[in-house]
C-alpha cells in the first residue's frame, strides 16, 4: 500500500508552501479587518483576496489531480479550498467535471448562456447590471453565482434536484457564520466581501483572455458540442493565450499560481503549478506568439468591459509585430472555472 502523499517526489515543498501561504495569509488577513487601523484594513482586505485567488487556483490544481497522489485527497482538500472561495454551493466533483469539459471539447462548455440571460431579461434588470458592470462590479460572475444556488430548485433535472440538500446546509451554516460577523464587526464583514470581489475581478481578468474559444451553453455532463469545425490540438494552441503577469519577471507569476502558462497547461494538463514557467520555456521559448503579457489587456480590459457582457465574440488578436496587438481583444465573461456552471 503506498504512503507517498504528494503526487509528484518533488511537490512536496512548493505545495507545502502554497499551503502554507493560504492558510497564514486567510487567518492574517481576515484578523486584520478588525483592527481600527484604515491601512491595517486594506492590508488585511488584499491578503484575504490574494489568500483566497491562491486557494481558487489550488481548486484548479486539485480538480486536475496534480497535488495529491490518491484523488480523494484532491477533492476533499478541492472543498475545503471552495468553502475558503465561496464556491462551495455545487460541489467540487461538479465543477472538477465542467472543467474538463473545456479540455476535453475544446470549447467554453456552459451551463448558464449569461449572453442569451443578458439579452432576454427585464430591460431594468439588465441597465442596473451594466451599471454595475461599468462600476468594475463583477455583476454577471454574481449572478452566476446565484444562479448555482437557486438551480437545484428551479429544475426539474433529477440530478440537480438531488443538490438540494446541499445547497441549503451550505446556505444556512454561510448566513450563521456571516450573521456572528455582522454582530461582531459589520465592516469586517462589508472588508470580507470587498476581499471576495476582489477575488472574482482578478479570477475574470485572467480567464477573459486565455481563450478565443466557442461558448456553448450545455445544461447536461453529456451534451454534445456542433461538430462545425476541427477542434484538435493545433485548434486548441492557436486559440490559447499566455496572458502572463510579467514576461521579464516570470517569479511574479507566483501571484497567480504560474495559472498565467495556459499554452503550457493546455499541453500538459497534468503538469502541476510549479513546472509551468520550465515547461513554457521549453515548449516556446522567449518569442511566443501566443504570450499577451497583461499590461497588453489592461486597455481592453477598460474599454471594453460592457462590451464583452452582450456581445458574442471575442474580439480579436492583432499579429505578433503590432504594438498594441490586444486593444481589440474583448475577452469572456462568466467562464471562470469557480463556478459550475
Amino acid at each position: 500500500m503506498s504512503t507517498q502523499i504528494f503526487r509528484y517526489a518533488d511537490g512536496k515543498l512548493p505545495n507545502s508552501l502554497a499551503f502554507a501561504y493560504v492558510f497564514a495569509t486567510f487567518i492574517g488577513g481576515f484578523a486584520l479587518l478588525f483592527n481600527t487601523h484604515w491601512a491595517l484594513n486594506l492590508l488585511g482586505t488584499l491578503l484575504l483576496g490574494h489568500a483566497m485567488i491562491i486557494a481558487a487556483y489550488l481548486i484548479h490544481e486539485f480538480a486536475h489531480g496534480t497535488i495529491f497522489a490518491k484523488p480523494k485527497h484532491n477533492e476533499w482538500a478541492g472543498e475545503f479550498c471552495s468553502w475558503l472561495c465561496g464556491s462551495c454551493y455545487a460541489g467540487f466533483q461538479y465543477l472538477r467535471k465542467k472543467h474538463m469539459r473545456h479540455h476535453v471539447d475544446r470549447a467554453d462548455v456552459i451551463t448558464f448562456d449569461t449572453k442569451a440571460f443578458m439579452k432576454a431579461c427585464p430591460v431594468w434588470l439588465r441597465k442596473v447590471i451594466l451599471a454595475l458592470e461599468w462600476a468594475y462590479i463583477p455583476a454577471i460572475e454574481l449572478v452566476m453565482h446565484y444562479y448555482v444556488v437557486v438551480l437545484p430548485f428551479i429544475t426539474h433535472d433529477e440530478k440537480h434536484r438531488a443538490n438540494r440538500k446541499k445547497v441549503l446546509l451550505t446556505l444556512a451554516i454561510r448566513s450563521a457564520l456571516f450573521a456572528v460577523l455582522a454582530a461582531v464587526s459589520f465592516k469586517a464583514l462589508v472588508l470580507y466581501c470587498l476581499a471576495w470581489m476582489l477575488m472574482l475581478t482578478v479570477l475574470r481578468f485572467a480567464d477573459a483572455y486565455q481563450h478565443t474559444y466557442d461558448a456553448f451553453a450545455v445544461l447536461e455532463d453529456g451534451g454534445a458540442i456542433p461538430n462545425d469545425k476541427v477542434r484538435d490540438r493545433v485548434y486548441e494552441q492557436h486559440n490559447t493565450y499566455s496572458n502572463v503577469v510579467s514576461a521579464r519577471w516570470p517569479v511574479l507569476n507566483l501571484l497567480l499560481l504560474n495559472f498565467s502558462y495556459h499554452n503550457a497547461h493546455h499541453e500538459r494538463p497534468v503538469a502541476p503549478w510549479y513546472r509551468l514557467p520550465a515547461l513554457h520555456r521549453e515548449l516556446y521559448g522567449s518569442d511566443y506568439a501566443q504570450v499577451l503579457p497583461m499590461h497588453l489587456l489592461l486597455k481592453s480590459f477598460h474599454e471594453h468591459r460592457l462590451r464583452r457582457v452582450m456581445d458574442d465574440h471575442y474580439g480579436e488578436v492583432a499579429a505578433p509585430e503590432q504594438q498594441r496587438r490586444a486593444d481589440g481583444f474583448y475577452g469572456a465573461v462568466g467562464v471562470s472555472f469557480l463556478t459550475a456552471v
